[in-house]
């Protein structure tokens, strides 16, 4: 199983989080960069059995305010769709 854990802590802007999700999760070059797309690619594109941790998820939050939090929602329902993916 692949783990990848992501650090609210490092991440202050929306940008910085697409560029360490595109780099940790490997997704595909049409990745738009957005939440639906992210959506998207952890459903239909992740093959591979994938933990996903995400600490200091509050800074992630603080930072990014609701976008933090419809990410981590976005995480959460792409989990329940996708069975290899499992969010901690």
């Amino acid at each position: 199983m692949r783990e990848i854990t992501i650090s609210g802590a490092e991440i202050g802007t929306r940008e910085a989080l697409h560029d360490v999700l595109q780099e940790k999760l490997a997704l595909p070059d049409w990745y738009g960069r957005n939440l639906d797309a992210l959506y998207d690619c952890l459903t239909a594109e992740l093959t591979e059995e994938t933990q996903l941790t995400v600490t200091d998820a509050e800074l992630l939050e603080d930072s990014l305010g609701s976008y933090g939090r419809v990410f981590l929602r976005v995480l959460e329902e792409a989990a329940e769709e996708n069975p290899r993916l499992h969010i901690q």
